[in-house]
């Protein structure tokens, strides 16, 4: 089978970002990102301006002619480790322009100098500040890729638990929801984006010194009841196909509304890069599943 050229072309790139896992110091990769996303300029339909949600760092991308009252509260992958990058405000760019409406990209505290609960605290905060600022949890939707995906599930559950309103609906984009160590024991599969030292650098740090059975750090051993529509992404060829799956399964036998997309060929959270036509096909998906979830046709 032939592959299109601009796939090749990303294809080629993932060997040097799963290279940079591995050598590129915490500290020193975390002051490029944030240096680099306070300078990314979006596209002329698109403004993105920082915002501090009740002490949580946050960015809003808001698209011309935007619907203020619906929001989409994004919570971005990085192993836990990486704070909001370039990547994401582009991809959340394309998105709020599919959407029709705002989005609010979480750039929460990261492990390991600030592991469990930190970061999910800081998105539950993100959370009530919306509700704080008149906006209704039917007009809210919540997102995340990898480890982002863990936190929507993970917020939703703790909303469900603590008698808060649940969102409209979620997308979790390769979501990583099992942090127990046998879980990255895959020593045959070769992942094109995530390295296995890596992953378990990640995981460690995040879990710091809690059990990872705890269902808020691992969502997959939560009881998933009563949690909000869900749209699963993943790519044939990444790792965590099989948790993508597992939380597909256990969500319907719990009465979830859930629906999982597998796209061939692709990898761990593929949709940064905007130049494959699976990059845009899946956010242009994932854009009409909220839209009709919050009754917007």
């Amino acid at each position: 089978m032939s592959i299109p050229l601009a796939e090749r072309m990303v294809r080629a790139s993932l060997p040097l970002i799963r290279l940079l896992q591995r050598v590129m110091p915490l500290r020193t990769a975390n002051r490029f990102l944030k240096r680099s996303v306070a300078h990314i300029r979006p596209g002329a339909e698109v403004m993105h301006e920082a915002v501090n949600a009740d002490g949580v760092h946050c960015e809003w991308i808001i698209p011309k002619g935007s619907h203020t009252g619906q929001v989409l509260l994004y919570l971005h992958g990085g192993g836990f480790v990486f704070r909001l990058t370039p990547q994401h405000i582009k991809m959340g760019a394309y998105l709020a322009q599919a959407l029709g409406f705002r989005i609010l990209m979480v750039d929460y505290r990261t492990a390991p100098a600030h592991p469990f609960p930190a970061p999910l605290d800081d998105c539950l905060t993100a959370y009530h500040w919306l509700l704080n600022q008149g906006i209704s949890a039917k007009d809210i939707v919540v997102a995340g890729d990898s480890a982002g995906g863990n936190l929507s599930v993970a917020l939703m559950m703790k909303l469900r638990d603590t008698g808060s309103p649940l969102p409209a609906a979620a997308a979790c984009l390769s979501p990583a929801v099992d942090l127990t160590p046998k879980n990255n024991s895959d020593k045959d599969f070769k992942d094109k984006l995530l390295p296995p030292k890596a992953m378990k650098f990640y995981r460690e740090s995040y879990i710091g010194k809690d059990d990872p059975h705890n269902p808020l750090i691992s969502p997959i051993f939560g009881n998933l009841d009563n949690l909000s529509p869900l749209l699963i992404h993943v790519g044939e060829d990444e790792i965590l196909r099989e948790e993508a799956i597992r939380l597909t399964n256990r969500a319907k036998s719990a009465g979830v509304d859930v629906q999982l997309e597998i796209y061939p060929r692709m990898w761990h959270v593929w949709q940064i890069f905007l130049s494959l036509p699976q990059a845009t096909q899946s956010l242009d998906g994932i854009a009409r599943f909220f839209k009709e979830k919050m009754g917007l046709g």
